[in-house]
């Protein structure tokens, strides 16, 4: 990964991100900005799922007004998580919080996948609880975007959070 990283980072694409100083901030800024709605819609669907939160309205209806905000964020996230690699690959690539961010991120995106099947199966009564595996995988979903979250600002701290296992130290 790091011949690949050495690579982008020469690439004209990644100079340009590079040497454009209000690039990565803004690319930052726009990432931070989803990260947080993706989290506070999946917080929402979490909280419904646990009968906390909107606990009136049937579980696909706060299923379809929150999933589409999650899933235009997510999208959102990847692009601009991708310009952040190509203009700083060897800062991405170099550190254990970036890799296990990725991981969460991935299991995060499969586990609302798999939430969203249980909600369209789920009763259209709003009195109505839901059993299952449903309940524990909101929880899950939440602590995992807590553990992105945490990660992601890590990345700058890597060797400070991590020490001696960080592939930087």
């Amino acid at each position: 990964m790091n011949d690949f990283g050495q690579w982008l980072h020469a690439t004209a694409f990644s100079q340009w991100i590079q040497k454009t100083t209000w690039v990565i901030p803004l690319l930052q800024s726009i990432h931070i900005v989803m990260i947080g709605l993706v989290f506070i819609s999946s917080l929402m669907i979490a909280l419904r799922v646990l009968g906390r939160m909107r606990a009136d309205e049937p579980f696909s209806t706060v299923w379809s007004r929150f999933a589409p905000w999650m899933w235009y964020g997510l999208l959102v996230m990847f692009f601009t998580g991708v310009l952040l690699i190509v203009g700083e690959p060897a800062r991405e690539f170099g550190t254990l919080s970036f890799w296990l961010k990725m991981g969460f991120v991935l299991a995060a995106v499969l586990l609302t996948a798999f939430l969203g099947s249980q909600l369209k199966s789920a009763p259209h009564d709003a009195a109505t609880p839901l059993r299952g595996i449903a309940r524990p995988t909101a929880c899950v979903l939440v602590v995992l975007w807590l553990f992105i979250i945490f990660l992601g600002r890590a990345i700058a701290y890597d060797v400070e959070v991590w020490g001696s296992l960080s592939p930087s130290a």
